[in-house]
This record gives structure tokens, sequence and C-alpha cells, in this order.
């Protein structure tokens, strides 16, 4: 590790359960975040700050005005331009020591399983539910850990999945009666939640990728923002589960 590396990570590498080893293995580390949006512009930021070595950035979308209130790793001047792009060169002016790979296009599903393969974590950063249900299967299957973030309103969520474990995927959360079919664009959401819950993405993967604490597996973290009260529901796996139930 570099002296500039030392000076840069200096503050992480002071922690007794991270030290030089948490951040070396960071720099080894590939991160796919898949939505460029409220909770991708938090995760991708803290991720790249942090010193991930490699981030694959994948997002089909442009950037528009409205988005702008809440996904804060677009600028004005980026209006209109693919948000992969965007998203790319912010995070390299953020930390030119990291390779930022941009992906302005949807990926099918074999392209999805594809660079699900490659990574050591995927953050579900998207707003819709078919996509989470696709990347959850993907990283089901390819064995690669989840963390998985949703906001609406002034609520949000998170989740970690790993393979090996008992605890539940995002499809084991909701089953076909149960299934949501609200958007931010629908109801509103208040921009510092997707701030909120994006930070702790980066939290969460930071610590599968580094071995560090305890992440969220098997337990879905809730935050109402209204009253400010988080809550912990333990969920284990269902036996059933499309996804997850063999695996």
């Amino acid at each position: 590790m570099t002296d500039q590396e030392l000076l840069r990570y200096s503050r992480q590498i002071l922690l007794p359960a991270f030290d030089i080893e948490g951040q070396e293995q960071l720099r080894k580390s590939h991160a796919l975040i898949i939505g460029l949006g409220g909770l991708g512009s938090p995760a991708a930021m803290y991720l790249a700050a942090a010193g991930v070595g490699r981030l694959t950035l994948v997002d089909f979308d442009t950037v528009d005005l409205s988005n702008l209130q809440r996904q804060i790793i677009h600028r004005t001047a980026d209006l209109g331009r693919p948000k992969a792009a965007s998203a790319r060169d912010t995070l390299l002016a953020l930390n030119p020591l990291v390779e930022v790979v941009a992906i302005p296009q949807a990926l099918d599903e074999a392209e999805l399983l594809a660079h699900v393969r490659q990574a050591d974590v995927v953050i579900d950063a998207c707003d819709n539910l078919p996509a989470r249900l696709a990347i959850n299967a993907a990283c089901v299957k390819a064995g690669t850990p989840l963390v998985t973030g949703a906001a609406i309103r002034l609520e949000g969520q998170v989740l970690v999945w790993r393979p090996g474990g008992e605890g539940a995927c995002y499809r084991c959360l909701y089953r076909e009666a149960e299934m949501p079919p609200e958007t931010c664009a629908q109801t509103g959401i208040l921009a510092p939640v997707v701030g909120i819950i994006g930070s702790l993405q980066a939290t969460e993967a930071i610590k599968v990728l580094t071995h560090l604490g305890e992440p969220l597996e098997g337990r879905l973290l809730l935050l109402d923002a209204a009253r400010m009260e988080w809550r912990t529901m333990h969920v284990r796996r269902w036996p059933q589960c499309p996804a997850c139930g063999c695996a």
C-alpha cells in the first residue's frame, strides 16, 4: 500500500477490527452496483471513497431534472447523460485510485448472471420489483452476496443475503400475494431517506467484503423516518422460495 493510500484511508485503518488487512481486502474487492439513483448514489460514493478496488456501475437510464432532488452522484450539468457515465465521472473525481466500469444499458438474464459471478458483492439499488427479483435470483444462482435496499415515502429497509446461511433472500420476503406495486414516482420520497438507506448498503457491503462485524443476514432492518424509529425483523429462508429454497 502506497503512502498516498495509507493517508487517504487512515481513519479506516485506525479501526482495530479493520486495520491495514481490511483496507487491503477492500482494494482487492469488486462491487457490482445496479441502479445509480437515490440508493445507488450514496452507496457508490461511499464504496469508492472507502477504497473498494473495482466498481461496476449498471444503469440504463439518463439523468433527469426530477432525479437531482435525491440522486446526489449527478449534477445539473449531467442532465441528459447516461447515469452510469455520470456516476463514473463523479466517483473517479472522488477517488482516482479505484477502477470504475460504467455499463449504460439494461442487462438481460445471461449478462446479469455473468456480471454477478464476477463480483464479490452486489448492491441492489433498483427502484422496481422485477429488477430486484432478477438480481436476487442471479445472486442466489451465482452464490454472490447481495445487499438489497429499498425506500419509499419516509420508509426504508435493508437486507443482506449470503450463500450457505439460513437467512431469507429478497424473494422470500415477497410471495405472490404480497408483491408491492408502489414506486417513488407514484408516491414520492423524502430525499435524505434514500441517503440513509444507501449509506447503510455501503456499510453492509464493506462488512461483507472484510468480514467486519455482523452483517444484516437473516435480519430485515426497517426505518420509519417520520418517527425516526428502527425495527429489526428476523427473517428465515422460505422453504418453498423459488429462488433460494433449494440453495
